[in-house]
């Protein structure tokens, strides 16, 4: 009995080992290449897997989720001459785990130094304004060099990315200054251009205001002398009248207007702004004359009521109406 127990217990113990080196579990997001005695077979997916015991074994774990590498600082010269100091972030992933095992010895270090490496080359090709203001041009360019040389590795970089770059301090100052001076050149441009503009404005302002004025000067000049026309011809139409009425024997009509471009001539040397004392060259009573004619006028054309029509439809009968001095009525009236 003690013979059997003890190859009983050796079958348990063999049993369990064979299960614990046959049976093989895969976490998500890796895989595990299988060698038999030492060369490649197989790679085992995620899961519960299952080798042979003391025959397989588990050659290398990789990692196939993306993975993040920081590359450090470099030292870079531009194509210009101009030294600054860049530093990246590069993202890779793992596409076939056996090309990742067996073609490459440490693969983080190979990426890292193969980015490092092709850096130092693209930002060298180019001037350092294209540097500084070309960032997805250089993340392009690194990404497909870099893709290409770990292609044959079972590598496939995703992300290529310049984080930062640095140019020296004095470069930086005199880059400050000429981004200024363009400002401010800019600035001028823009105040003599607004400057001109207003004067455009203010010389097409000045050119309408010009031109309504102009018209409302015609405007008014037309209208002037349309109005001295029709005063010429109401002028010219009472002479006409008052020389018929003379030519009809209307000794009446002579005297109105005489009298009145006396009277009008009296007004225009009383209303003078420069006249302070005015010398008669006539005697006063020949104006009071003529407005005591103008009367004798008036009462003969309109009389007392008693006429028969109006006075232009009676014959006008020729006679002197006799000029009265006003003074000697009033000395007889006192």
């Amino acid at each position: 009995m003690a013979g059997l127990d003890i190859a009983v217990i050796g079958l348990v113990v063999l049993a369990v080992l064979l299960i614990f080196k046959g049976v093989k579990t895969v976490p998500q997001g890796y895989r595990y290449t299988v060698e038999r005695f030492g060369r490649y077979t197989r790679t085992l997916e995620p899961g519960l897997n299952i080798i042979i015991p003391f025959i397989d074994s588990i050659g290398a774990r990789m990692n196939v989720m993306e993975q993040v590498l920081d590359v450090p600082t470099q030292e870079v010269i531009t194509r210009d001459n101009a030294s600054c100091a860049a530093d990246a972030v590069a993202f890779y992933q793992v596409l076939n785990a056996a090309e990742a095992a067996y073609q490459v010895s440490d693969l983080q270090s190979a990426i890292l130094n193969l980015t490092m490496t092709n850096i130092r080359s693209v930002m060298g090709s180019m001037d350092l304004d294209e540097l500084l203001s070309n960032r997805e041009i250089i993340n392009d360019k690194l990404l497909h060099v870099v893709d290409e040389a770990v292609g044959p590795w079972g590598i496939k970089v995703t992300r290529v990315e310049i984080k930062d770059i640095q140019p020296p301090k004095d470069l930086v100052d005199a880059m400050a200054r000429q981004m200024k001076a363009e400002r401010e050149k800019r600035a001028q441009v823009l105040e003599a251009e607004g400057s001109r503009n207003a004067q455009i404005l203010r010389a097409e302002g000045a050119k309408q205001s010009a031109i309504l004025q102009a018209e409302g000067q015609r405007e008014a000049a037309f209208r002037d002398a349309e109005a001295r026309e029709r005063l010429a011809e109401a002028e010219a139409k009472a002479t006409k009248m008052v020389s018929e009425a003379i030519a009809a024997g209307d000794v009446q009509a002579i005297n109105y207007f005489v009298a009145q471009k006396y009277t009008e001539a009296m007004a225009s040397i009383g209303t003078a702004p420069n006249s302070k004392i005015v010398l008669m060259p006539m005697e006063a009573s020949s104006l009071i004359g003529s407005l005591g004619g103008i009367g004798a006028i008036a009462r003969e054309v309109f009389g007392d009521g008693g006429g028969n029509g109006p006075a232009s439809t009676r014959q006008a009968t020729p006679r002197t109406v006799p000029v009265r001095n006003p003074f000697d009525t009033a000395k007889q009236e006192g």
